[in-house]
């Protein structure tokens, strides 16, 4: 069967365009790698900054994303693509257990993996204390001591959630100025169990089968102090999930794919649309106008205009 669209990822954005592509009675498939729909977001305790459901936690987002798809009778498969290529036009999609699907226009909407430190300890700890998803992993902190790393929304939504049930959490940051919002800072630092290490970064992380402390360098004066903490909570950024991709459509320098607002990419009917395409602003409301965006220029691709 040769669809009209392939959607590969289930975060917002592709959750977005499987409901606009049904309600355009398009035939598509969504091709997702995890077990569960909603991408990022359900790794978020709580979202306020979306309209009409402010405080919503960010699995029940993703669900309520996910169920308004399946109510429209979007066709889902899981696994996880193994290549990417385009054969007389045909745009092809081979998963890992090597079935493969051909339709004639494709949307990534593959969002981004969390960024390492790379830092020594980091690896051989991942899982013992060293964590990438502070709503997955917080609560196995109750009453103890941790650390966030990072400076950016995220990292300080993480400080405030872990906040609310560790003793003590340390929020290490390499600037002397959080790059979050403005609101979300403000918040954090008037917490009285928090402490910010401005102009900070990790240089190890130590422990035998579990996380006991930190060694901190100061960016400025280079002396480095040690910290004892039980978990460390990693939040530094994303890396955009485009390498499959990178081979055929442009990157920049940063590996996001290179498309504007109606998600076009350099190649006639691919497009990438949420956090995986270059664009100022990455959340939840932009990931989702992405999808609707991106089945609008696939209409109009599909129709030759």
């Amino acid at each position: 069967m040769i669809y009209d669209l392939i959607i590969i990822g289930s975060g917002p954005a592709g959750l977005s365009a499987a409901i606009y592509a049904k309600r355009a009675q398009l035939s598509f498939v969504v091709i997702e790698k995890a077990p569960v729909s909603g991408g990022q977001i359900i790794n978020t305790y709580e979202v306020d900054n979306y309209p009409g459901i402010p405080g919503i936690g960010g699995f029940d987002l993703g669900m309520k994303f996910r169920e308004h798809a399946d109510k429209l009778g979007a066709e889902f498969v899981t696994g996880e693509v193994s290549d990417f290529f385009i054969e007389d036009g045909s745009k092809i999609v081979v998963l890992d257990d090597g079935s493969r699907y051909t339709a004639k226009s494709v949307i990534i909407a593959t969002g981004g993996s969390p960024r390492h430190l790379n830092v020594p300890g980091e690896a051989e700890l991942s899982g013992m204390g060293v964590s990438y998803c502070a709503t997955c992993d917080g609560a196995f902190f109750k009453n103890k001591t941790v650390a966030v790393v990072g400076g950016g929304d995220v990292a300080v939504e993480d400080a405030i959630f872990l906040a609310r049930i560790c003793r003590q959490v340390y929020v290490i940051h390499r600037r002397d100025e959080f790059r979050a919002s403005k609101s979300l800072s403000s918040k954090l630092l008037d917490l009285d169990n928090v402490t910010v290490l401005w102009n900070s970064v990790v240089e190890r992380i130590n422990g035998s089968d579990k996380v006991e402390s930190l060694v901190i360098a100061d960016t400025k004066t280079k002396e480095q102090k040690t910290y004892e903490v039980d978990g460390v909570f990693i939040a530094v950024g994303y890396i955009p999930n485009s390498q499959i991709y990178s081979k055929l459509v442009k990157v920049d320098e940063a590996g996001y794919i290179i498309a504007g607002e109606n998600c076009q990419t350099n190649l006639p009917g691919v497009f990438a649309a949420g956090d995986v395409r270059t664009k100022e602003l990455r959340q939840i409301i932009t990931a989702a106008a992405d999808g609707a965006n991106a089945i609008t220029a696939v209409e109009k691709y599909l129709n030759g205009i």
